[in-house]
């Protein structure tokens, strides 16, 4: 038996998933495009923050640029469409 998590997805659906989730869809939560949160669509608090919380070293996943970029305020389209060196002279510390 798999858990089941809510994300958040474009336009405001709240889509049930399966644990592990497939690769495609855990890409989009470490860049920011989906959240995960709660059945009725409301922030879920107790999650482990799916964006880092310092700067990844420079020899880290583009991924998880992307992902600092957003939770540095860049829109998750604009990261993702970044060069990874871009992100990291962009947002590096």
């Amino acid at each position: 038996m798999s858990d089941t998590i809510h994300v958040l997805g474009e336009g405001g659906v709240v889509i049930a998933m399966d644990v592990p989730l497939p690769d495609a869809i855990a890409h989009r939560m470490t860049t920011g495009q989906l959240r995960r949160v709660n059945e009725d669509g409301s922030p879920y608090i107790a999650d482990v923050p799916s964006l880092p919380s310092q700067a990844p070293s420079t020899g880290a996943p583009k991924a998880e640029w992307v992902g600092w970029a957003v939770a540095n305020g860049a829109e998750p389209a604009d990261a993702e469409a970044m060069t990874k060196s871009d992100l990291i002279e962009a947002h590096g510390v």
